[in-house]
């Protein structure tokens, strides 16, 4: 069903976390906005993608590809921020980790049930 478009999905579950934070913050809502604060982000997606691109089709499930995904851009892009100077107060870092998990596994898990539904 969605699968096919996982990662476009979990592109746009951290473009809307990006732009929430601007916008909760009172920050410029433009695209250059939200790609500035999303980018340390978007590389922990890519980087998780690869890691999931890398395992057999058939060793994979739902629950375990969006894990990596969401583990990978929580580290990589908290690390990057860190990096960088950004902040990483644990109140933010608790804040982003539940709006990044639920949105990842939260459409993985809606895809599953579905799919489920259908075929069962």
């Amino acid at each position: 069903m969605l699968r096919r478009h996982a990662f476009w999905l979990d592109l746009g579950v951290v473009l809307i976390f990006a732009a929430a934070g601007r916008r909760s913050h009172e920050l410029d809502g433009s695209v250059l906005g939200v790609l500035q604060t999303a980018w340390p982000f978007l590389v922990g997606l890519a980087v998780g993608w690869i890691a999931v691109r890398r395992q057999p089709a058939d060793r994979r499930v739902w629950w375990l590809d969006g894990t990596v995904v969401a583990l990978s851009v929580l580290v990589v892009g908290m690390l990057l921020r860190l990096a960088g100077g950004q902040g990483t107060a644990l109140p933010f870092v608790l804040v982003a980790t539940g709006l990044v998990t639920a949105g990842i596994l939260g459409w993985r898990a809606v895809d599953a049930a579905v799919g489920a539904r259908r075929s069962g």
